[in-house]
């Protein structure tokens, strides 16, 4: 008779142990995001927040939620290694969508799906986010992670961040106001953030031929990596300063998931589109050299690609100079006029292409 090896869920793909001690690990960076609003610990089935706080003084409490991922930008971050930074990204994109919007965050969850636990790059993608939500002021109240060895192929992982904000509806920011002759005000980007990343990588490295490391002329000395996963701007900060300074804004675009030509118009009332004057600020080296390699014109560069542009605003005139002193505490965010809001049919029409 053959003896059979008893069957259990580490034979399977599935290292239980190793799971219980990435959330061990995990418990050390979360923790520093709570106030006294977390009722609950990790661990616990659902999390619990207390909202009384955050709606104090607020007439007409709106909750608003947000979900996204940094899509093929994990990719390049396991080609990297560099997976702390792809936590904050994961943060900055998810909770700027609904900073954007006028809203507060407030708390934060994630769905980290991997081929096996690796408990350092656990660990990193989790420290990554605790720092990102703690600069933002949001608490990190939970997630899941799934290892799934049948779904995620070995080295792959995918990560997916929940946030939920408040907002007073008086202070909605819905783009209901914005006007023609509106101007908009570029903030600028660190890089390509999480956007584009697909086309990125078929350039750079299957028609360029370039590996994650090298250091093309280009780029003046920086690497690839450098370039590519430059962490994506946390703009939950710099939003509130100017709200909280009652700066006349009117809407703010939040250049994801997409290029600028395309995530403008989402701010704007019918009846309305803009003009982007594209020669007022020069994008950083990394998408001229995108551009190169693909003999991409300047529409397929703008359409895919934030170039350098993090936030677009659409308030009156006059507001460049107060706009960045409200912003003077964050030296690497810098402001200047771009375009104009016009009649139209929510289209970006590009001035000024080179």
């Amino acid at each position: 008779m053959s003896e059979t090896k008893p069957i259990d869920y580490k034979s399977a793909g599935v290292d239980i142990e190793a799971g219980n001690e990435a959330v061990r690990r995990m418990k050390q960076h979360v923790s520093r995001t709570h106030s006294a609003a977390v009722l609950t610990g990790l661990g616990s089935f659902g999390s619990l927040f207390s909202l009384r706080d955050a709606v104090a003084g607020l007439a007409d409490p709106v909750m608003v939620q947000s979900t996204d991922g940094v899509g093929t930008k994990t990719k390049v971050t396991v080609l990297a290694g560099r997976y702390e930074a792809l936590g904050h990204d994961l943060v900055a994109a998810v909770a700027g969508d609904i900073a954007v919007m006028g809203a507060r965050p407030l708390t934060f969850l994630d769905y980290l799906g991997v081929h096996k636990v690796e408990v350092e790059i656990i660990e990193s993608l989790v420290k990554g986010m605790s720092e990102a939500c703690a600069e933002a002021g949001i608490a990190l109240v939970g997630g899941e992670t799934a290892e799934m060895p049948a779904v995620y192929s070995p080295g792959e992982l995918d990560v997916v961040g929940f946030v939920t904000g408040v907002v007073d509806r008086e202070k909605l920011l819905d783009g209901k106001s914005v006007t023609a002759g509106d101007v908009l005000y570029g903030v600028n980007s660190s890089g390509l953030h999480t956007n584009g990343f697909s086309l990125a990588r078929k350039l750079l490295f299957d028609i360029g031929k370039h590996n994650i490391h090298d250091t093309p002329a280009e780029l003046g000395g920086a690497s690839l990596a450098d370039a590519l996963l430059a962490p994506h701007t946390n703009y939950v900060q710099p939003i509130r300063r100017l709200l909280d300074a009652g700066l006349p804004v009117k809407a703010i675009a939040h250049i994801t998931g997409g290029g600028v030509v395309e995530n403008v118009p989402r701010v704007l009332p019918e009846g309305l589109g803009v003009t982007i004057d594209v020669s007022t600020w020069t994008p950083q080296p990394i998408f001229s050299m995108m551009q190169k390699l693909g003999h991409l014109d300047a529409a397929e560069m703008y359409r895919t690609f934030n170039m350098g542009v993090g936030l677009v605003i659409a308030a009156p005139a006059g507001q460049q100079e107060a706009f960045a002193a409200a912003l003077a505490e964050f030296p690497h965010l810098r402001v200047w006029e771009l375009g104009r809001v016009e009649a139209g049919n929510r289209v970006t029409t590009l001035a000024g292409v080179r």
